[in-house]
């Protein structure tokens, strides 16, 4: 393939891209806080584990919970192929589409400020990066990179931003610290986000989570998604896809741990341990889901999370003004008084359930929000 050029790939739709993205976002919309519920009920050392696996680790270390938001950008990157490709094979430019990519970037960009309350205009204490911010950010390098080069050389330019970023951390000093210091307050990425973003930061006190420089390194578990988007779309055998996926998530896992213990696995500086020892985990539940609902073609159980996965910007900006809570307490409210001792889980289902049947609605009738 000559450079520049992006392979044009076959037009069928990935169902399991989709139920794996609805999947992620299922945690997102309410089933975190309905399994956190399950020690309320039943305590005991795996109900404990699970309600320990919901919780972000504060600093260095990997739990479940800090799997979810990379498993979104690397679902994103596994679509990008594929909606680079249909568009040009429906015959639009490279400028077209360069459009498209910076009008869809810059939308979510201002639905994340908004979402951080840009409309209230109190800018001095608005939090300025955010969850939407960076998939917009992301999204806009990622796509550049996917539409104007090669899969090889995604899969150099994946790996130059992962050591070009521990290069930044370890080798370029931070005053009052040195370099190469991996602490909250003594980090570069930390001081970066002191440095140059204003008001306040989520969700660590010394810089934010979402912060300028750990962006970088979040490009590349967009590159992946996308690595492995091309390989879905090849030309092999189901169950050799699924195979290859498996093993080069077993890789990214082993990298990713092994690198740990020079440049920790940290979520919240998203370092380059963490990229891959996420996108292990990414690629292995991919092969999984891949396997059972394309191959295996057992989709049916799948449909609650395809639901869901159809209009996931569309819940996720919805819960900042909409209130779920108050709706399903409407509905169910006296139900919980009686529950007796699945008390504590009524609210946390109602609330997801409220949510669901808002998508399924729209899913229903094919209205599928996008930016």
């Amino acid at each position: 393939m000559a450079s520049g050029q992006t392979h044009l790939l076959p037009q069928g739709r990935i169902a399991s891209i989709d139920a794996l993205r609805g999947f992620d976002m299922f945690w997102i919309i309410g089933g975190g806080t309905l399994f956190e519920a399950l020690p309320k009920i039943w305590k005991n050392p795996l109900t404990e584990t699970i309600q320990q696996q919901l919780e972000h680790v504060e600093w260095q270390g990997f739990h479940f919970e800090d799997l979810i938001f990379p498993l979104f950008l690397f679902i994103m990157g596994t679509v990008l192929p594929f909606s680079i490709s249909r568009r040009l094979q429906q015959g639009h430019s490279r400028k077209t589409l360069f459009l498209h990519i910076l009008t869809r970037s810059a939308v979510l960009i201002l639905l994340g400020l908004i979402f951080n309350g840009l409309l209230r205009l109190s800018f001095d204490q608005m939090r300025w990066p955010g969850v939407l911010q960076r998939i917009g950010l992301c999204y806009f390098f990622a796509g550049l990179v996917v539409m104007y080069t090669s899969r090889m050389m995604q899969a150099v330019v994946a790996i130059w931003l992962l050591v070009g970023y521990w290069a930044l951390v370890m080798f370029v000093p931070v005053p009052g610290y040195g370099a190469g210091v991996i602490t909250p307050e003594g980090c570069l990425p930390a001081y970066i986000d002191r440095l140059l973003i204003p008001g306040k930061f989520c969700c660590f006190t010394y810089g934010d989570n979402e912060g300028l420089a750990s962006t970088i390194p979040a490009i590349s578990t967009v590159l992946i998604g996308a690595l492995a988007g091309g390989w879905l779309g090849s030309g092999r055998s189901g169950n050799i896809k699924a195979i290859v996926l498996g093993i080069a998530g077993i890789g990214c896992l082993a990298l990713g741990y092994l690198w740990g213990f020079s440049f920790p696995i940290i979520k919240v500086i998203w370092t380059s341990s963490y990229v891959l020892f996420a996108a292990g985990w990414s690629l292995l539940l991919l092969a999984v889901f891949y396997w059972i609902i394309d191959v295996r073609k057992c989709s049916a159980w799948a449909f609650f999370f395809a639901v869901i996965g159809a209009n996931p910007i569309t819940i996720y900006f919805l819960q900042s003004f909409v209130n779920f809570d108050g709706i399903a307490n409407f509905f169910v409210g006296g139900i919980a008084e009686y529950a007796g001792i699945i008390k504590p889980l009524v609210p946390a289902f109602s609330v997801l359930m409220v949510k669901w049947l808002l998508l399924f609605f729209l899913y229903r009738h094919k209205i599928f929000f996008k930016v």
